[in-house]
């Protein structure tokens, strides 16, 4: 005998009475439950507390919850505060983690904005934040402080990169020129030069695109990147377990190392850490850089800087070899470049002597210059250059070098796949830098609390 069984309409489940606690919808091993145990974010409404009327006009939004929420819609890389509302709206475990009934009513997308534009004017809110989380993950001993690794990544800037105008704009200025003034002073006297007349050093000034929409970004222009209107997010994270220890946003036509020996500085005093060595890509691999590392006693390990090539057919600078005992080059055929000068931007000059050259037989794959004199520059750093650079060729320099696409590369490559890092969510350089300040720490968080979680699960005999 065959049953037939009826296909049934399902019922109106969707209006039956139930009886359950918001908790028990949450999946027990759901991230906002890890960051929820593992991270303390009772920290947030001290800070801003000072930011707020105590007895006047209506009750505000409350500020741990408004950073929550923020910080929801980066760990899930929800890029619109309007559709951030919508989803902890619908979502049991965003929620959940605003302590927010189910019938609670959300708070509206322009109180986020608005707070935004008239409450916190600058980013010390958000920087204070941010701080607080990597003291957290110090705490937990998940940070050693002893080997750092900085880079920066770019942000496409919500910009037409067709609207613009062309303007005179200053570069920037690197952090260490006083300390380059004093060095060339000193080298022009050991060389019996006279003191440069006393001026002000100002950056240089050049042409560049002025976007219309966000005039505070920067166009950029570099080898394998994309042209256009960015923003640079300079990053320095841990090489223990990668917890970023630091975010700075600048214009993408700000240069990876004008900024660095500041931060690195700040974040040596802010979190009291005991630094020995540092990974870098080939652009910080400058004299400036490595006299600073120098200075602060670290093991310094850049890229390789492949230096400017000449005209087709012309020599390189590599040919001349550098005599520091007599301080002079000295050409494939054997002559003597001279200390001529040393300008202001720290570099001596040596020549060659044009009587010689002229009867050379590689001139005129050695300078095109009228007089026949060729010429070559050396900066004043150029010896802590070269002892920097030989790190990268020592069996601890490999390794450290090679630890940089485990640690910040990969700390990039987490923020742009899973925490909408590839866009600037915002206009201005202010609203940046909160973004890369905020996405950071909500990286932190996870991290803190998978490592926490791993730690707490009992591990196979």
């Amino acid at each position: 005998m065959i049953h037939w069984i009826m296909l049934r309409k399902p019922g109106p489940e969707q209006t039956a009475l139930e009886m359950v606690t918001l908790d028990e919808l949450v999946p027990a091993d759901h991230l906002l439950r890890k960051i929820e145990a593992a991270v303390d974010f009772s920290f947030i409404h001290d800070r801003v507390a000072g930011l707020y009327c105590p007895d006047n006009g209506r009750p505000p939004l409350d500020p741990t919850l408004m950073f929550k929420a923020l910080f929801i819609g980066y760990l899930f890389g929800v890029r619109s505060e309007r559709q951030l509302v919508r989803e902890i709206e619908v979502n049991v475990a965003y929620r959940w983690f605003l302590r927010l009934k189910l019938t609670d009513k959300v708070f509206d997308a322009s109180t986020l904005s608005q707070n935004r534009r008239r409450r916190f004017q600058d980013e010390s809110v958000a920087q204070d934040i941010f701080d607080r989380i990597v003291e957290q993950a110090m705490a937990r001993g998940f940070v050693s402080g002893k080997v750092l690794y900085t880079d920066s990544t770019h942000l496409k800037a919500s910009a037409n990169r067709n609207r613009f105008d062309k303007a005179m704009v200053e570069k920037s200025r690197a952090d260490y020129w006083a300390a380059l003034d004093a060095a060339v002073e000193e080298d022009r006297a050991a060389h019996g030069r006279k003191p440069l007349p006393e001026k002000k050093r100002q950056p240089p000034v050049v042409e560049t695109k002025v976007s219309r929409t966000d005039p505070e970004s920067g166009y950029m222009v570099r080898d394998g990147k994309p042209k256009g209107f960015f923003y640079l997010d300079h990053r320095t994270v841990d090489g223990r377990h990668g917890i970023i220890l630091d975010s700075f946003a600048t214009p993408a036509n700000v240069h990876d190392s004008i900024v660095y020996l500041t931060r690195l500085d700040r974040q040596r005093e802010r979190f009291d850490l005991d630094v020995r060595a540092v990974g870098l890509d080939a652009g910080y691999a400058t004299a400036g850089i490595a006299k600073g590392l120098e200075d602060r006693g670290l093991y310094g390990v850049t890229g390789y800087r492949n230096p400017t090539p000449p005209r087709p057919g012309m020599m390189r600078k590599s040919a001349f070899k550098y005599d520091a005992e007599a301080d002079v080059y000295r050409c494939p055929q054997g002559q003597a470049l001279t200390y001529a000068t040393t300008d202001r931007t720290g570099y001596r000059h040596y020549t060659s002597d044009p009587d010689q050259c002229r009867a050379c037989p590689l001139l005129s794959s050695c300078t095109g210059n009228a007089k026949a004199e060729r010429a070559i520059t050396r900066h004043v750093w150029q010896d802590a250059r070269d002892r920097v650079d030989a790190h990268r060729l020592t069996t601890e320099g490999r390794f450290i070098y090679k630890r940089r696409k485990e640690t910040v590369e990969r700390s990039f490559a987490d923020a742009k796949q899973l925490f909408g890092h590839r866009y600037a969510r915002f206009r201005g350089l202010l609203r940046v830098r909160w973004q890369c300040l905020l996405a950071a720490a909500a990286q932190n968080m996870k991290k803190i609390a998978l490592l926490t979680a791993s730690r707490a699960e009992p591990r196979p005999a």
